[in-house]
């Protein structure tokens, strides 16, 4: 496993972006897929993006495709997601997690191991 630290969540109005970023500690990033998460109240927690261990390959939920862009670097042992036209409905506590590439493919959303702890994002109308 590996340690996350989430940053970059916050208030912003429909239409605004936000960048989230996730720091790993350690120097094994490159053996983790990333991905993004997030939970709105009174629904489930869902993934809205993901990004394979060079970050050669990512995924993006529909919901999200075209607004959200997952990125990482590797050299800083950091995961980014940049969130453009940000709609109310994106509102929700959003996740970071890692998975070791022992524990499963890059694009499924199970065995993800390791988690952050969650930062809130607002999207007022």
């Amino acid at each position: 496993q590996v340690q996350l630290v989430e940053s970059g969540g916050g208030l912003v109005q429909a239409g605004g972006s936000l960048r989230l970023s996730c720091a790993a500690s350690g120097r094994t990033f490159s053996n983790y897929a990333m991905g993004w998460f997030r939970q709105a109240p009174g629904k489930e927690r869902e993934v809205v993006s993901a990004i394979s261990w060079t970050g050669g390959s990512a995924y993006h939920a529909d919901s999200v495709k075209g607004r959200f862009t997952i990125s990482r670097d590797n050299a800083k042992n950091t995961v980014y997601l940049q969130m453009n036209s940000l709609k109310p409905e994106d509102t929700a506590v959003y996740y970071c997690a890692a998975k070791h590439k022992s524990d499963g493919l890059w694009w499924t959303a199970t065995g993800f191991g390791s988690w952050g702890q969650g930062t809130q994002v607002t999207v007022s109308s």
